[in-house]
């Protein structure tokens, strides 16, 4: 199967940026891998292993050290097992899965199931709700409550506003490698300035082959099945999955919504502040 990562260099820069990323978070960690039927999964474990478990799911383009850095504290309270997506900019398997059917859901459930876990939380971020959507649809049985900040897979922006503001930005860098599309990008994605997000986003553009399919939304007839407690954290000024519109469908077809937070001042990628807000909600 042809690597994702477009050269041998590129993925070694890549890499070298998730283990920069994972050593100054200073979090005592384990890194393992789980064998699925879609590859191996790579997993950073961090917290006492008595703690209850949370599963820790990134968005796209991303990686566990990012989803570990959004809730530094959480590690404290849990058993956390962050988990490396397929076909990611990351050390999993490079299977590129569908996200039409259920392939993300068997999964999730297989790590859930090699890893032993029962009475599990989830906490997930933009394509990592989709993630934990689709786990909830295969089998919602080892789960006991998610939380999904801004979230994919329940609401999509206006395409036209994504494709000026968001994708043109990031296919102009690709061609000309100008760090200003950059900057646009994380301007209209990011509520504050990420530096690290700067240099991630700039290697991974240029150096793997990510996935432009447009991203479904949920099914409201599946929705109504889920039993599991779902709080969604969604951003007013979010572009790609438009906050209002978000929870206005969300209270409509989940019946198991706990709660639907609005972040007044957030785009897509939240800030620092609202993310140690969320955390506090996840380890009360």
């Amino acid at each position: 199967m042809k690597s994702l990562f477009k050269t041998a260099k590129g993925k070694q820069d890549i890499l070298q940026l998730y283990d920069q990323k994972l050593d100054e978070l200073k979090i005592p960690y384990d890194s393992f891998k789980v064998k699925t039927s879609y590859g191996e999964t790579n997993i950073i474990s961090a917290g006492a292993p008595s703690n209850p478990p949370i599963l820790l799911v990134h968005g796209s383009n991303a990686c566990a050290p990012i989803a570990l850095e959004t809730y530094p504290n959480i590690y404290k309270n849990y058993r956390v097992y962050a988990v490396d997506v397929l076909a990611q900019p990351n050390k999993s398997a490079e299977t590129r899965l569908s996200m039409k059917d259920e392939s993300y859901g068997k999964w999730m459930n297989e790590i859930i199931r090699n890893l032993e876990l029962d009475a599990v939380t989830m906490a997930g971020f933009s394509f990592g709700g989709l993630v934990i959507l689709k786990t909830l649809e295969y089998d919602e049985s080892r789960i006991e409550q998610v939380f999904l900040s801004a979230p994919a897979y329940i609401v999509n922006g206006n395409p036209l506003k994504a494709l000026f503001k968001v994708f043109i930005p990031m296919k102009q860098y690709m061609k000309t490698k100008r760090p200003k599309y950059v900057e646009q990008f994380l301007a209209e994605v990011f509520t504050e300035r990420d530096e690290f997000g700067i240099q991630f986003l700039s290697k991974v553009f240029l150096e793997f082959d990510m996935d432009f399919t447009p991203v479904p939304v949920i099914n409201a007839k599946k929705a109504s099945g889920i039993k599991t407690p779902i709080t969604i954290f969604a951003a007013r000024h979010d572009v790609i999955f438009p906050g209002k519109k978000m929870l206005k469908r969300a209270k409509r077809i989940f019946p198991s919504l706990k709660a639907g937070v609005l972040l007044e001042h957030s785009k897509h990628v939240q800030s620092k502040d609202d993310n140690r807000r969320i955390e506090e909600v996840i380890m009360s």
